[in-house]
């Protein structure tokens, strides 16, 4: 499974952007999608996680202004992302676990069990 995010950009405190991770190769057993965000210096962190069935879960710092959603037609993940802080400037990855039917933050693994995007950069100022 390949995973291509894009959407990051350079916005304006209180500003929006939508990112997108464009899934390919053999994506029929991904269950869980999600976002993770690393700040320079810090841990990565994981912003939100989606599962098959649209179940979603969100880090306590981002909800209420990040949305994210997911098209299976399209295999692609989308996250929304409003009312964004200075605190928000990270580097944006998508992932995806490779097997199982079972979703939440802290689901996805490293490689080679999960699958991850090279990032997306946000930076908000």
């Amino acid at each position: 499974v390949q995973l291509v995010e894009s959407g990051g950009g350079s916005v304006q405190v209180g500003g929006s952007l939508r990112l997108s991770c464009a899934a390919s190769g053999s994506t029929d057993g991904v269950y869980c999608m999600g976002w993770f965000r690393q700040r320079p210096g810090e841990e990565r962190e994981e912003v939100a996680a989606i599962g098959g069935d649209r179940r979603i879960f969100y880090t306590a710092s981002v909800k209420g202004r990040f949305t994210i959603s997911r098209d299976n037609a399209k295999n692609t993940v989308y996250l929304q992302m409003d009312s964004l802080k200075p605190e928000d400037t990270a580097m944006y990855y998508c992932a995806a676990e490779g097997s199982g039917a079972y979703c939440a933050l802290g689901s996805i693994r490293n490689p080679p069990l999960g699958y991850w995007g090279q990032g997306t950069q946000v930076t908000v100022s």
